[in-house]
């Protein structure tokens, strides 16, 4: 059967790079990117649709026009954004979550992506090396409905057989998009204010050790997951996934070794610090590892030069 793909969500960090590798794999006639803003590019032949996902009647509308046999909900608002508008997040993140599912079952569409996150960790949760079950506590608005989309995704798949799959995200850094309101967000405003300005006040602390993920490695393993056998799965919340772990010291040390004159400042008492202090210093993805076979490519000293490479060509 011939995929076709819908992205709800799409002009977002990950969407915009995910619509261009599901475009490449399926091509541009079966992707059809939608989102509540306009893009500022739209090339020749890729079809967009402007649609707000709490629009129940709208998503059944573009769901019914197009036919999709999987859709990548991304909609959502971040977690350092979503603290100063708690109420609006927690409606966007729960509310249309629950309009695709329930859409899904009606219109018997039965593949879905959705991410979750590692802000569905809290401070009680193990820093080190964090299984894929734990003590899961979040203290950010954006982590609460990131858990509580994981028990729904569980449950709709149980109970309705709804084909839904589903990582956590660390941090994500890539060249291509801005930093978008997410706590994590520093390990990609670094790189665009070393090379403007050779120097980078950072919001978290110099040792505050983050899991993060180069964007190749995180578009990868999202089409690896949606194109395993269903019957490999054994996680119908969501995937534990890692990448990289490093503080913002250590970014900085590296970037010094290609931008020698690169200072690091850092500022006290941001909001921000109090969302990663509660988060997990690495994460143990050893389950993504045996069930689909996951492997991250890149490593800091590699992430770092393909950065700054790519950005100084963009800037």
């Amino acid at each position: 059967m011939k995929e076709r793909i819908i992205i709800i969500g799409a002009n977002g960090q990950i969407g915009s790079e995910l619509a261009l590798a599901l475009r490449q794999k399926f091509g541009s006639d079966n992707v059809i990117t939608s989102d509540i803003r306009v893009p500022e590019i739209l090339k020749e032949g890729e079809i967009f649709e402007t649609i707000n996902v709490l629009d129940k009647q709208a998503v059944k509308a573009l769901l019914e026009k197009y036919k999709p046999t999987q859709i990548y909900l991304l909609a959502a608002m971040l977690s350092a954004t979503g603290e100063k508008y708690p109420q609006k997040a927690w409606d966007l993140n729960m509310n249309g979550l629950l309009n695709v599912l329930d859409l899904a079952i009606e219109l018997s569409i039965k593949k879905i992506f959705w991410p979750s996150s590692i802000a569905v960790f809290g401070p009680n949760s193990p820093k080190s090396n964090t299984p894929q079950y734990c003590v899961m506590d979040p203290n950010s608005i954006y982590g609460i409905s990131k858990l509580a989309g994981e028990r729904l995704c569980e449950y709709y798949h149980e109970k309705y057989d709804l084909d839904i799959r589903s990582v956590r995200y660390p941090g994500i850094i890539s060249w291509k998009t801005a930093p978008g309101g997410g706590t994590t967000d520093y390990a990609v405003d670094i790189f665009f204010e070393g090379i403007k300005h050779d120097k980078y006040d950072c919001f978290l602390s110099a040792n505050t050790e983050l899991p993060m993920l180069y964007m190749d490695d995180a578009v990868r393993g999202t089409i690896e997951l949606m194109d395993a056998p269903a019957e490999q799965l054994s996680i119908r919340s969501s995937y534990n996934l890692a990448g990289i772990s490093f503080t913002p010291a250590m970014i900085a040390e590296e970037i010094k070794k290609i931008l020698p004159n690169f200072e690091i400042s850092y500022v006290d008492n941001d909001p921000r610090q109090a969302i990663a202090d509660s988060w997990p210093g690495s994460i143990d993805d050893s389950q993504a590892r045996k069930d689909w076979n996951w492997e991250p490519t890149f490593d800091l000293k590699t992430m770092t030069e393909d950065m700054i490479k790519n950005l100084k060509t963009k800037l």
